[in-house]
C-alpha cells in the first residue's frame, strides 16, 4: 500500500506538467531522475549506501529490486525517468495523458487485481486489466484537447502493454516505461494518420 501510494502520487508531476512549460518541466526532471538514478547506481556498488537503501526501502521492495547481485532501476528511478521522456519526445497532451495512467491506472489495476483479481493470466487478473481499461477511458476524457479516438487507442494499447511482459533478451522491461512510451507512441500516430491537423492543439493542455 505504501509503495502503491507514492507510485499514485506521481500523477502530480503530469498535473504540474499542465501548468508549466517544457523547458521548466525539463528543469524539474533531470535534477529529480539523476538523483534517484544515481542511488540506484551508487547501492550496486557502495556497500554503505546498499546498506541505507534496503534497510531504509526493502518493505516496499519488490523481489528483483531486494538482489544485491544484478543491476537494476527500482520504480522510483524508472517512473522519474518516464516523465522525462514523455516530456522530451512527445507533445504536452499526449505526455500528460499517457504518464497519467501509468501514475493512477497501473495503481487501480494492481490494487483492484489484488482484492479482486480471480482470473487469472500470468502474473496478472481480468478484474485488474478491466480496472487499468475504464480508469484509463476515464483519465483520457478528462484531459484538455485530446481527441477522444486518440485517447480511447492510448488507453487501449497501455491496457495491453499493462496486462504483459515485454522483455528483450532475458531482461523485463519495467512497465513504468513501456506503458506510457506504448500508449503515447499510439496516440502520436493516430493522430499522423487520422487528426494531422489538430496536432497543434496538442501543446495547450489547459
Amino acid at each position: 500500500m505504501a509503495r502503491k501510494a507514492i507510485h499514485l502520487s506521481s500523477i502530480s508531476i503530469a498535473l504540474i506538467y499542465c501548468h508549466i512549460s517544457r523547458d521548466v518541466a525539463l528543469l524539474l526532471l533531470w535534477p529529480l531522475f539523476s538523483g534517484f538514478f544515481l542511488v540506484d547506481l551508487l547501492k550496486n556498488v557502495s556497500e554503505p549506501v546498499a546498506s541505507w537503501y534496503h534497510r531504509t526501502f526493502g518493505a516496499m521492495l519488490r523481489e528483483h529490486e531486494l538482489e544485491k547481485e544484478k543491476m537494476h532501476l527500482n520504480g522510483a528511478t524508472c517512473i522519474t525517468l518516464s516523465a522525462l521522456l514523455m516530456v522530451l519526445f512527445f507533445p504536452k497532451v499526449i505526455a500528460v495523458a499517457a504518464f497519467s495512467m501509468v501514475a493512477i491506472s497501473d495503481t487501480v489495476a494492481a490494487l483492484t487485481g489484488k482484492v479482486f483479481g480471480k482470473h487469472r493470466f500470468g502474473h496478472k487478473s481480468l478484474e485488474g486489466s478491466a480496472a487499468f481499461l475504464l480508469s484509463s477511458i476515464l483519465i483520457v476524457s478528462l484531459v484538455p484537447n485530446l481527441n477522444i479516438q486518440a485517447g480511447l487507442l492510448m488507453a487501449v494499447t497501455a491496457t495491453v502493454t499493462e496486462a504483459f511482459e515485454i522483455r528483450v533478451g532475458g531482461f523485463k522491461l519495467d512497465d513504468n516505461l513501456t506503458i506510457p512510451i506504448v500508449s503515447a507512441l499510439s496516440g502520436v500516430l493516430c493522430y499522423l494518420l487520422f487528426f494531422p491537423e489538430q496536432f497543434a492543439v496538442l501543446s495547450i493542455c489547459r
